[in-house]
């Protein structure tokens, strides 16, 4: 079995039908999906969402692009979704369903972003948040590791435990070991099938498994060798046979250890 850790099959825009996905899902062998939450509004379709599919789990937070926006009613989004809520018809399985708090980050790429203050103070809020529900946490951080790794030593010098992973990772070899050290998970996905800067893939082929989970960041990030096509759960697969080729041993091995570290870190 396969796990998809992070996808955006949720989301009003996606553009293909979801029971077409979710048989392709099965079919190649991608049994448990997570949506992630990436703003007040989306993260309750998230927990709506997953209610009505089996298999199907959630993760609810404010993306750093959002963060202008504020909490919104998160925290009465994971209140409830911790405490058998009611989304819908199906509420009793609310409480199964969420499982972590996120996709939360910092995210300085885009000059016009929301401002790097702001977003640092929106982390915190959520980081908190996921501590006071002892939940896993799926990072968002891009260019901004120089104010991401004070902010997570800060809970760590104060005893509290971070658990979680670092969504789409695609930078330097040096923060993924920093990463590593602070216990956190590698998230990798269809980027690392086609980059071709000769760093990055050295970093990705040198990734201890045990610390890796395979995700699609669905409908980003499509891999090969299906460039061009809408990204679903089910290529999932694709980037755990490259990660099998890579390390030149079979997709199995990657599979069951990928699947593990999801169940471990997820409680899945």
């Amino acid at each position: 079995m396969l796990i998809d850790t992070h996808c955006h099959i949720h989301d009003d825009d996606y553009p293909l039908d979801i029971e077409q996905v979710m048989a392709h899902a099965h079919q190649a062998g991608v049994m448990q999906m997570i949506c992630i939450g990436t703003s007040s509004p989306n993260s309750q379709l998230a927990m709506e969402f997953v209610d009505n599919h089996d298999g199907v789990f959630a993760s609810v937070g404010v993306h750093p692009h959002s963060a202008n926006e504020g909490l919104g009613h998160l925290a009465e989004i994971i209140r409830i979704g911790t405490s058998m809520g009611d989304f819908s018809i199906k509420a009793e399985r609310s409480a199964h369903k969420l499982i972590a708090i996120g996709e939360i980050g910092l995210d300085y790429h885009y000059s016009d972003g929301s401002p790097h203050d702001v977003q640092k103070i929106v982390l915190v809020e959520q980081i908190k948040l996921a501590m006071q529900y002892n939940l896993p946490i799926i990072f968002h951080v891009r260019e901004a590791f120089d104010d991401f790794w004070p902010i997570i030593d800060g809970f760590i010098n104060a005893g509290q435990q971070i658990k979680g992973v670092l969504h789409s990772f695609t930078d330097s070899q040096k923060n993924a070991d920093e990463a590593i050290k602070r216990g956190l998970y590698i998230g990798v996905n269809g980027y690392s099938t086609f980059t071709k800067d000769e760093a990055t893939k050295a970093m990705f082929a040198g990734l201890p498994l045990d610390k890796i989970l395979l995700e699609t960041d669905a409908p980003y990030l499509t891999p090969n060798p299906f460039r061009g096509k809408v990204n679903e759960p089910a290529f999932v697969r694709s980037v755990a046979e490259f990660h099998g080729a890579i390390r030149q041993i079979s997709t199995e091995q990657v599979e069951n250890i990928t699947t593990a570290n999801a169940q471990k870190l997820f409680k899945l």
